[in-house]
């Protein structure tokens, strides 16, 4: 046995060893810098942060090249991080109305205070491969210099003012549900501390969202668009910018500016029939990510917005109005785990497994029929 434990942990090394060297690649190329990462592949660090619970751009950027470009095992690498850190306290919530704005539109109204802010994105690309890319140095570097310097990049200029919300032009009419913070309501509970347990409030269910894999929460909230929900969505508005965090320091008995964040914040619109006690309205589905993330908020809308069907007395005969269902396979650190699992060693339960059907096999040749026969 001794001798079979010492086998396995030098292969373990080895395959370490390998890893490294694989990770690395071709040393005759340029190492790819955390640096590097973090400015030029933010949209996969904002997954990274968002996914893993930790707003950090520099960790995320070291889980993706750890992880060598693998988002789910760098969230992974992230979240496991993230346990040993130490808890200072909460802070305030974020005012994103009050947000610095770098990109805003709405599917609802051509016309909205503040204007439509198109910012960075693709929407508008047509999606051909840019080969002035493959030029390093090349014409697609000189195009974002700034005037009058030849190295330093021209910086994302955000809405010089904070701009009112789209939702607000329905709420002068009443034409859309109320989402306002009670002042006596219970804290919500943290998904951080505590494990998540059924039935599981919105505020829950939310956390539980924004953490959740992009690529189910994408296909969920695609089929709720397919059927599998009763609702009819419009993006009221996304927008993307930076906010303020503000934490309460007991030394001064009041709320101080601790930093900022960038956070992507959709709000869905959807159609409700009403009921015998609620006029015909609209509601609301939200999403919130960090970074630049428009797809998994706009995803993550669409998911609670079908999660509250039973709250406003929808017929629930879909996965994606499953509570249960959706919160319990949201999170791809479990699920990855779980399929994941299958890898190491099952000798023993195989075995077992083996042994049984052969058993089995030989009382089915036994007693069938047909062997009689044969005989």
């Amino acid at each position: 046995m001794y001798v079979a434990v010492k086998g396995g942990e030098r292969a373990i090394e080895a395959s370490w060893r390998l890893l490294d060297q694989a990770r690395r690649g071709d040393t005759r190329v340029p190492e790819l810098s955390v640096a590097q990462i973090r400015e030029q592949l933010r949209l996969a660090v904002a997954r990274v942060m968002a996914e893993g619970s930790v707003y950090d751009e520099e960790l995320a950027a070291l889980a993706i090249k750890q992880a060598a470009g693998d988002l789910v095992e760098a969230i992974f690498l992230l979240r496991a991080y993230r346990t040993t850190l130490p808890r200072f306290g909460y802070t305030e919530p974020v005012e994103t109305e009050h947000m610095q704005v770098e990109r805003r539109i709405s599917a609802t109204f051509k016309d909205v205070p503040g204007g439509q802010v198109l910012g960075a994105t693709y929407d508008y690309t047509q999606r051909l491969l840019d080969f002035a890319l493959l030029a390093e140095g090349g014409e697609a570097d000189d195009d974002v210099r700034t005037e009058g310097s030849d190295a330093a990049p021209a910086a994302r200029e955000p809405a010089a003012a904070p701009m009112p919300r789209v939702v607000t032009l329905l709420d002068q009419e009443g034409l859309i549900e109320q989402e306002t913070p009670v002042p006596d309501a219970d804290e919500p509970g943290d998904l951080s501390r505590e494990p998540l347990s059924f039935p599981a409030d919105r505020a829950v269910r939310l956390q539980n969202l924004a953490r959740g894999d992009e690529g189910f929460l994408l296909a969920m909230g695609y089929a709720t668009q397919r059927g599998y929900a009763h609702s009819h969505p419009f993006a009221g508005e996304i927008r993307f910018g930076s906010v303020s965090v503000e934490m309460v320091l007991d030394e001064l008995g009041e709320a101080v500016e601790i930093g900022e964040i960038e956070l992507t914040e959709c709000q869905m619109v959807n159609q409700f029939a009403g009921s015998k006690d609620v006029p015909p309205t609209f509601t609301q589905g939200y999403g919130l990510a960090f970074g630049h993330a428009e797809r998994k908020a706009m995803a993550m809308a669409l998911v609670d917005r079908a999660l509250r069907a039973e709250e406003l007395g929808e017929t629930l005969d879909s996965p994606t109005q499953d509570i249960e269902f959706m919160l319990s396979h949201s999170d791809n650190v479990e699920a990855s785990g779980f399929v994941q699992h299958l890898k190491l060693p099952h000798y023993v339960d195989f075995q077992a497994e083996l042994e049984l059907v052969r058993r089995l096999r030989a009382q089915h040749e036994r007693l069938d029929p047909q062997n009689e026969e044969a005989a």
